[in-house]
């Protein structure tokens, strides 16, 4: 289970390394290859490469459900790229998403369960400001016992 927030640092090639406490969760169950994408080219979604068979499979179980699911297809396809972790936990981030997601320095990585987030530390906490749990996000969260 990944929970929580680790800070870590992006180098100047590109290499984020995985803070400890995941890496260890995550090699012990899924080994040290990712799949590296993004859904808006400003977070980054580290999914160990087992989970993201896993979602691989489901879109391909879909039926067509027209532009969403393609328009979602193009987004992990044009910032994906496949990835290992070296033996020092680094992992390389794509330099176009790494561009765009500015992921340079000090970032955030979050555990979301299965997969990791890591996002730009202040870009997080601008968008942490701009966007509170509504009523209705609470209300939609409480009828799912949450």
């Amino acid at each position: 289970m990944l929970r929580g927030n680790a800070p870590a640092t992006v180098d100047a090639k590109g290499r984020l390394k995985i803070p400890t406490a995941f890496r260890r969760a995550i090699e012990d169950k899924h080994g040290s290859d990712f799949f590296v994408t993004s859904i808006d080219g400003v977070g980054v979604r580290l999914y160990p490469f087992p989970v993201w068979l896993e979602i691989e499979k489901k879109m391909a179980d879909l039926p067509s459900l027209g532009p969403e699911l393609d328009l979602l297809q193009d987004l992990f396809s044009y910032y994906g790229a496949e990835a290992s972790m070296d033996t020092q936990g680094r992992l390389l981030i794509q330099p176009h998403l790494r561009e765009s997601a500015g992921m340079v320095g000090e970032v955030a990585v979050l555990g979301k369960t299965n997969y990791l987030e890591v996002w730009h530390n202040q870009r997080f906490l601008s968008r942490l400001e701009n966007r509170q749990l509504s009523r209705e996000d609470r209300r939609i969260l409480a009828a799912h016992g949450l």
